[in-house]
């Protein structure tokens, strides 16, 4: 019984970092949540680990920020395979505030097949399911001035989360602001038809 909750929380720690990378553009650490051979089905795209990374790294480019929230998890493992059903909300927020494809706010499911190799768990296979998506109206948005508003949330390194010095168990999913990982310059140039892929 034990080893079943490590087992699960080591999961729900994946789903977890993915969600960080992909707040934080931190592409590297999204690529990491996957195994090489792994694949996803993500809105309008389908395809390997690597072609999903360069994928959403354009599709994110065309938002100021988003912020995946993940609730109901229900992890099923079975010795080295495990399925993972987890909701979610996912916001995102963009330039010009009336642009309903740059803010709107979704919720999802992540069903994952996940794989245990070389003693640590991956996702294996990834389906992003839309279960409906709410647009947020510009008269619904408030922009603070910056001078009011403390400090923001940032998608580099110069967020708050890369202040805080790890702990050794920490280490890999924290990396040191230095570790010499940035996170990509997506391209800004994919289909507008694509955007909406980004709630997941």
């Amino acid at each position: 019984m034990a080893d079943r909750l490590v087992d699960r929380q080591d999961i729900a720690d994946v789903v977890l970092r993915y969600c960080r990378g992909i707040d934080r553009l931190d592409l590297e650490l999204v690529r990491e949540c996957y195994h090489a051979d792994a694949t996803d089905e993500h809105g309008t795209f389908t395809g390997t680990r690597d072609e999903y990374v360069d994928w959403v790294a354009g599709v994110l480019a065309r938002f100021t920020g988003t912020m995946h929230v993940v609730a109901n998890q229900l992890i099923e493992v079975d010795g080295d395979d495990a399925r993972s059903e987890t909701y979610g909300v996912a916001y995102h927020w963009g330039e010009p505030l009336d642009d309903h494809r740059h803010n709107f706010t979704t919720g999802f499911r992540y069903v994952d097949r996940f794989a245990r190799r070389d003693s640590e768990w991956r996702i294996s296979r990834r389906v992003a399911v839309r279960e409906w998506t709410h647009v947020v109206p510009a008269e619904q948005q408030w922009v603070i001035p910056p001078e009011r508003d403390g400090r923001r949330g940032h998608r580099d390194r110069t967020d708050a989360l890369y202040d805080v010095s790890p702990s050794p168990a920490s280490a890999r999913s924290v990396p040191a602001a230095d570790a010499g990982r940035s996170p990509a310059s997506p391209d800004r140039g994919d289909r507008v038809s694509d955007e909406g892929a980004a709630a997941e």
